[in-house]
């Protein structure tokens, strides 16, 4: 969990406000997971702060869904280029690349659970980049292709 925190407080995801008065939050809970390795032993356990998207409504704290997706044909497109120029593929996971998308809509969040800060009032998250769960979110990560020659 203090992992997730450090990287959504590195790409400044939110900053801590007053909520306004005319403005609702958004949820927000903490997703566990654990990463085996191939002998199926536990390498690491994993924590991923996720917004609850499905309270947000429809032109208040969003306009417009798009989450570009790549097909099939395409990857196997690049995939035949590759095979045949010779070229050599690598990818990279990126697991914030998202995160870097400002957002247009003003958002506000529930601190997540385990690391509030109280100081003169409540506080709430006002979302400056998109986090998993929200509506503008594009999924549960993504994969990048690099072609090198």
């Amino acid at each position: 969990m203090k992992e997730e925190m450090d990287s959504l407080e590195k790409n400044k995801t939110w900053e801590l406000v007053k909520l306004p008065k005319d403005r609702k939050t958004v949820g927000c809970k903490w997703v566990f997971k654990l990463k085996k390795g191939v002998d199926g032993k536990v390498e690491r356990y994993k924590a991923r702060l996720v917004a609850k998207g499905y309270s947000q409504m429809e032109g208040i704290d969003y306009h417009e869904i798009f989450s570009p997706v790549v097909k099939l044909v395409s990857i196997r497109v690049v995939l035949a280029l590759v095979a045949l120029l010779d070229l050599e593929l690598e990818q990279l996971d990126v697991k914030t690349t998202f995160l870097h998308g400002d957002l247009d809509e003003e958002i506000y969040m529930e601190q997540p659970e385990g690391f509030v800060q109280h100081q003169k009032g409540r506080l709430v998250c006002k979302l400056k980049k998109s986090l998993y769960g929200l509506k503008q979110s594009p999924g549960n990560g993504t994969r990048s292709l690099i072609l090198s020659w």
